[in-house]
C-alpha cells in the first residue's frame, strides 16, 4: 500500500496505532444502496471501531433539495458535527462497512467545508475486522466541540456548470458508475431515470480503482486505470456517479495522485437522468 497520508488515506495499522490519541475522531460513514438489504445504523449499533461516531449521509444533507443526500448547508454541518463532538484540531478518519464505498463521500464533505485533516480508512471495517482488531457496540461519550467551516465552492459543481463543461469539453467528466449503466445497457436503480451518460464523459467504474480486498490501488495503478479510461488528467476533472456517493472515490484517487483541480457533481445521474432537456449519450 502507498504511504499513510492523514489528509487522504490511512492504513488499519496507522489507525490502530493512533486510536487512543485524544485528538483523533473516527467516523462510521456506512451507507448502502436502497434495496441492498443492509441497515447501516443497525450495523453500527451492533459493531463499530472503538470510539466511532455514526455519520448519517441521508440526514446530514440538504433536505430542501428533492435530490438524494445533497451536500449539507454549512450551518447544518456545523450543528451536527458539534453535537457529535467533532471540531477544530481533530484528525478525522472515516470508514465504511463495505470496505471503500461511502466513506470518501464524507471525506469530500469535510473537504468541502474547508477541513483538511481528514482521511479514509483503507479497506474500511471489513479489513479491520478481518485482521482481528478491536470493535465495540457501545456508543461513544459525546462532548460538544467548537468547529469552524469555510465552504470551498470550487470542490462542487451544479448541473449548469456540468452542462457547460460537457458542451465545451474543457473538463474531463469522470463517471464512477458501472460500465453497463454508463453505456445505457443496464437499468438505473432509481426509477424514472433515463439510461446512458453525460456527453463527453469517461467511464471510470469506481471498482477499477480498488484492489480485490477493497483497498485503494497504488498511485501507479490509479494512473493506469485513468489512462485506460482515456482520461486526460491535464484537464480539470468533474466526477459523477448515481447520486454523488461513489463519485467521491474518484476524487480521493485524484487527490492521491496529487491532482488538486477536481470537483464533484453533486446531483449526478439522479439529476441529469431526470431532465429530458439535457442530452444523454449511450455506448
Amino acid at each position: 500500500m502507498a504511504h499513510d497520508d492523514p489528509k487522504t488515506l490511512v492504513s488499519t495499522d496507522w489507525l490502530d496505532a493512533h486510536l487512543k490519541n485524544p485528538d483523533l475522531r473516527v467516523i462510521d460513514a456506512s451507507w448502502y444502496m436502497p434495496g441492498s438489504g443492509r441497515d447501516a445504523k443497525a450495523e453500527y449499533a451492533e459493531a463499530h471501531i472503538p470510539g466511532a461516531r455514526f455519520f448519517d449521509i441521508d440526514e446530514i444533507s440538504d433536505q430542501r433539495s428533492d435530490l438524494p443526500h445533497m451536500a449539507p448547508p454549512p450551518e447544518k454541518f456545523v450543528s451536527r458535527m458539534r453535537a457529535m463532538g467533532i471540531g477544530d484540531g481533530h484528525q478525522i478518519v472515516v470508514y465504511d462497512g463495505a470496505g471503500l464505498f461511502s466513506s470518501p463521500r464524507v471525506w469530500w464533505t469535510f473537504k468541502l467545508m474547508g477541513k483538511q485533516d481528514v482521511a479514509v480508512l483503507d479497506g474500511g471495517l471489513p479489513k479491520w475486522r478481518a485482521e482481528g482488531r478491536a470493535i465495540e457496540d457501545m456508543p461513544p461519550v459525546l462532548r460538544d466541540r467548537h468547529i469552524t467551516v469555510s465552504r470551498q465552492a470550487h470542490l462542487v459543481r451544479d448541473v449548469t456548470q456540468v452542462a457547460a463543461a460537457s458542451k465545451l469539453g474543457d473538463h474531463e467528466i469522470l463517471d464512477a458508475r458501472s460500465a453497463g449503466r454508463f453505456a445505457g445497457t443496464e437499468p438505473e436503480p432509481r426509477p424514472g431515470l433515463r439510461q446512458g451518460h453525460i456527453p463527453g464523459a469517461r467511464s471510470v467504474p469506481f471498482g477499477s480503482l480498488l484492489n480485490a480486498d477493497g483497498t485503494m490501488k497504488s498511485p501507479d495503478d490509479l494512473r493506469a486505470a485513468f489512462a485506460a479510461a482515456g482520461a486526460d488528467l491535464a484537464k480539470p476533472a468533474i466526477t459523477s456517479c448515481g447520486s454523488g456517493i461513489t463519485a467521491a472515490i474518484l476524487n480521493l484517487a485524484l487527490e492521491r495522485l496529487g491532482k488538486r483541480d477536481h470537483a464533484l457533481y453533486d446531483g449526478s445521474w439522479a439529476e441529469w437522468g431526470m431532465y429530458n432537456d439535457l442530452k444523454v449519450a449511450k455506448g
